[in-house]
């Protein structure tokens, strides 16, 4: 299965509705990289629409598991499909078909009838009845086979990505540690890592879960300590979202703020080094992305620059420097000038005037 190109993915929210719409009469297959949260958002999705979830695992089911196993009836063999596939009665289930990329090619072939007409043989799926299969893609390294064009053609393909403000609005709602959701709100690309060449472990939404879980229950038991948290860090994450994390753990993560609000308040910069290099970095990312731009209106326009030079006046000059390298321009949109012009006298040596 190829990669899609960006604009044709799906958050998991939008993923979820259009599973809702669609799954009773299309068969859809979700896709992405390991660890997002596909399986997640198929049971909220049937239980949202008060359906029981009936779930089979591609690679732990062999083809009879599909077609069923035949028997006598009168003088001919009928073959019965198994009960998670067929209830006692016709109320309507949600159908998981979990890993299916990864199902052999026999196992595949045998949902052939079941994806496109709800069909096993001479029975079908009560009315009503949703089919969804997730996987990972090809280039995921994740033991995925050669999905054959026929059972392409016979399913709605919903490529998934990662939202960090989705991810963020479901881990506050679940209890995940606000350490990590301050990490993740600072360093986005760290809730999902390419997976590796190596078979080691990688960041991705669900070893974030999975990591702050893991905290809890050591903290709960009184065995969370700075070794014991890298331990728990480097278990589950791309070794240097790890190693940063517990960087910036042992130097009071959790009260790092939003990269404005230390522009407008220069005395909520942390004390430690560790920090302040990490907000360094995230103010440049946030001017860099013009993400921290001038007010429209005149007179705020006006109290901002004069606060941006406060704030640069501020911090140290090694910081001050660190901001600035490279992105003068951004700094001058900010009103930056009159720090910038004593900088550079500074650096030189050479008396600068305001009006040169």
């Amino acid at each position: 299965m190829p990669t899609s190109p960006p604009h044709t993915t799906v958050t998991l929210s939008q993923a979820k509705e259009l599973i809702r719409c669609l799954a009773d009469t299309e068969s859809v297959l979700l896709l992405s990289a390991p660890g997002v949260g596909k399986s997640e958002i198929v049971r909220q999705a049937a239980r949202e629409a008060g359906l029981e979830l009936r779930s089979l695992l591609g690679t732990q089911i062999a083809p009879e598991d599909v077609s069923g196993v035949p028997k006598l009836v009168g003088n001919r063999s009928v073959f019965c499909p198994p009960r998670v596939l067929l209830p006692t009665d016709d109320t309507p289930f949600c159908l998981f078909l979990d890993e299916l990329p990864a199902a052999p090619p026999d196992v595949q072939k045998a949902f052939y009838s079941l994806l496109l007409e709800r069909r096993l043989g001479e029975y079908r799926l009560p009315k009503g009845t949703w089919v969804v299969a997730a996987g990972n893609r090809t280039e995921d390294r994740a033991l995925v086979r050669t999905v054959s064009s026929a059972l392409v053609n016979r399913v709605f393909v919903l490529p998934v990505r990662v939202d960090q403000s989705e991810w963020l609005a479901w881990a506050e709602r679940n209890g995940v540690r606000p350490e990590l959701r301050s990490f993740i709100r600072y360093v986005p690309l760290a809730l999902q890592r390419p997976v590796p060449a190596e078979p080691v472990p990688f960041s991705t939404p669900r070893a974030w879960a999975l990591l702050s879980r893991d905290m809890h229950l050591a903290e709960r038991a009184g065995r969370l300590t700075p070794d014991e948290r890298r331990a728990l860090a480097f278990g589950r994450l791309t070794a240097h979202d790890a190693a940063l994390l517990c960087a910036l753990c042992e130097d009071g993560l959790g009260d790092l703020r939003p990269a404005a609000d230390y522009v407008n308040n220069p005395a909520l910069l942390p004390k430690s080094e560790t920090a302040m290099w990490f907000v360094i970095s995230r103010l440049r990312q946030a001017v860099g992305t013009r993400q921290l731009r001038t007010p429209e209106d005149p007179p705020a326009a006006a109290a901002f620059h004069a606060q941006v030079n406060t704030f640069l006046g501020t911090i140290g000059e090694e910081y001050r420097f660190a901001l600035l390298l490279d992105q003068i321009e951004h700094w001058a949109d900010l009103g930056a000038n009159e720090v910038m012009l004593d900088t550079l006298k500074r650096v030189t040596g050479v008396p600068v005037g305001h009006g040169a």
